[in-house]
């Protein structure tokens, strides 16, 4: 072996050689060593793969940090493990579930199997279904817990597992730690139950479908607006992923008969290859290219795109200017509060009890409207799962209206503990119509809240550092932040500073610092930062949990006049968190 390697990657890389791992794993390990390519042998073993915001993911491969029978295997048993311990003497039950990508319906079986070898019944879904069905599942069959296969919106070399809990939210403290905890116990591969029990193995299918498109169904505000608009123009693309199962069909038991579906991305096609798109995710605009082409050519009224697994959905609406254009995701979830909380208002349902959550790097504006209704909003670290451990601290007291993150994944209702991109399908093709119906565009529902509210923008600086050399190059810059904060951006000057990771907030202009409360509205300790300036600029770092990024979200606003133009305050706004970027040399 190369005298090259760390000692702690030669150790990993000893164990799989001489343990009890297939051949081809073995041959494959030994190509690399033979190659000398100590590289791709470090990143593959220098560490295990860790529950992230997202839960397990990598890329798809040999080693302890890749996405694999091995790493899957080992993850599900901690995971049973942890169930036996913790509901002791108690039937149990998980609900499993996967996408399209490559090796997802393989490692769901895997993942059966050792539920079941562990004396854990589980509910396997017959084929393909969008997340969001999975946590609705759990809550419906009454399970301990749940997993998804699934790398949502990365690219086509990666793969997943998404961990879920008795109420169907992903795993939060202290059942995250406590199952990684499980996991690291696991000293040998030979401690995996890879022997399934069939008879403890259920499939489900259709039944579930059913239950979970009537749901979404019930969360229908404007029946009559859907009734005279049901030849709203809508065209969608599941990109290849697991939308294709229900969003389609669910679109037409609303009623609407104008729904265009992007054939050539209608069907997992190439084994999770996703051959039409670089990347498919529907935050990118070449993902979404051939449905906004689509909607130029029959003048569609909205455009809907969603990701593999289908918790995240992109939108495109016609503008001011009659052309086809995409929102972000923060301007989509202000759309999708907006119409909730002026619909609620309508019902008379508004009694003062009623929140909203969101994260901390998502719009600001939702806040403001939220107050404007009074109606509370609260604010969780970045991770849906936050979202849903509010919703699961207030159930009884308060009642969720609905949520989101700037990441392009919403929430309507509690029925779901996840985000869910089937369910914002069917409220933003709604609120469409809803809009339509009053002349107006969706766009145009969008200026008239920055008119009543303000012009809120957001911009993402995401920059890709991978391997080890790249997670210590990002550990280097969140620590230069720390010590050495920016004194002004875009020439305002910061006056606070949040660090997540210490739980403190530092005023500059007074010198104090005091503690951010811990353990309420899923405020726990966290690797990010955020600063504040004096014109309302808000500049937050955070490496990704799930991916070998960091990510900068940035925030700016100004007053939008009724007779102001929208193009040159848009355009304005936009150049200055470019200018922002390039000022704190994120590059």
């Amino acid at each position: 072996m190369t005298a090259k390697l760390e000692p702690n990657v030669m150790t990993k890389v000893s164990s799989w050689l001489n343990g009890d791992y297939d051949i081809d794993t073995k041959q494959s390990i030994q190509q690399l060593i033979d190659e000398g390519n100590d590289t791709e042998l470090t990143d593959a073993f220098y560490k295990d793969l860790e529950f992230g915001t997202g839960g397990l993911r990598g890329l798809i491969g040999i080693g302890s940090n890749r996405m694999n029978r091995y790493t899957v295997g080992t993850a599900t048993q901690g995971l049973a493990n942890y169930l036996n311990k913790a509901f002791p003497n108690e039937a149990k039950s998980v609900a499993v579930a996967y996408d399209s990508r490559i090796k997802s319906d393989e490692f769901a079986k895997i993942i059966a199997d050792i539920f079941s070898a562990n004396g854990i019944s589980v509910y396997l879904f017959e084929g393909l279904r969008p997340t969001p069905e999975l946590s609705f599942a759990i809550r419906l069959l009454g399970c301990k817990s749940g997993v998804v296969v699934t790398a949502s919106h990365n690219p086509k070399e990666y793969n997943g597992y998404k961990a879920y809990w008795t109420d169907g939210s992903q795993v939060v403290a202290p059942h995250d730690t406590n199952i990684i905890n499980e996991v690291n116990a696991i000293t040998s591969i030979d401690q995996v139950k890879f022997d399934g029990d069939a008879s403890k193995i259920t499939k489900i299918g259709t039944e579930v479908d059913e239950k979970y498109i009537n749901h979404i169904l019930s969360l229908s505000i404007s029946k009559g607006a859907l009734e005279r608009q049901k030849d709203l123009k809508i065209v969608y693309t599941p990109l290849h992923g697991t939308g294709v199962t229900l969003v389609p069909q669910l679109l037409g038991k609303m009623g609407f008969e104008a729904v265009t579906l992007i054939e050539e991305q209608a069907e997992p096609k190439g084994n999770g290859q996703f051959p039409t798109v670089v990347y498919p995710n529907p935050e990118e605009s070449e993902a979404m290219s051939k449905a906004v082409e689509k909607a130029k050519e029959i003048d569609a009224d909205l455009v809907m795109g969603t990701d593999p697994d289908s918790d995240r959905v992109g939108i495109a609406v016609k503008n001011h200017h009659g052309e086809i254009q995409l929102l972000n995701g923060n301007q989509t979830a202000s759309v999708l509060i907006y119409y909730l909380l002026n619909a609620w208002k309508d019902a008379g349902k508004l009694t003062g009890t009623q929140f909203v959550c969101k994260t901390i790097v998502t719009t600001d504006l939702i806040d403001k409207m939220a107050a404007a209704y009074d109606v509370k909003c609260y604010n969780t670290l970045t991770g849906f799962k936050y979202i849903a451990q509010v919703i699961r601290e207030k159930e009884g007291q308060e009642q969720f209206i609905g949520g989101g993150e700037e990441s392009y994944g919403y929430l309507i209702g509690d029925a779901v503990r996840d985000k869910d991109a089937i369910a914002s399908c069917a409220m933003i093709a709604e609120l469409t119509a809803y809009a339509k119906d009053k002349g107006l565009s969706l766009f145009d529902m969008l200026m008239e809240i920055y008119k009543q509210f303000g012009f809120y923008y957001e911009g993402l600086i995401s920059l890709t550092k991978k391997g080890k050399s790249g997670a210590d190059e990002i550990q280097q810059m969140m620590a230069d932040f720390r010590a050495n904060p920016p004194k002004t951006i875009a020439g305002s000057p910061v006056v606070r500073m949040d660090d997540y990771k210490a739980l403190t907030t530092t005023d500059f202009k007074s010198g104090n610092t005091v503690a951010i409360p811990s353990g309420e509205m899923g405020i726990e300790s966290s690797n990010v930062l955020q600063f504040f300036t004096e014109d309302g600029t808000k500049f937050t770092c955070r490496p990704s949990g799930t991916e070998p990024k960091i990510k900068f979200y940035v925030g700016v606003r100004a007053a939008l006049e009724k007779n102001e133009d929208f193009d040159s305050v848009y355009a304005s706004l936009k150049d200055k968190v470019k200018a922002i970027g390039e000022e704190l040399n994120l590059k």
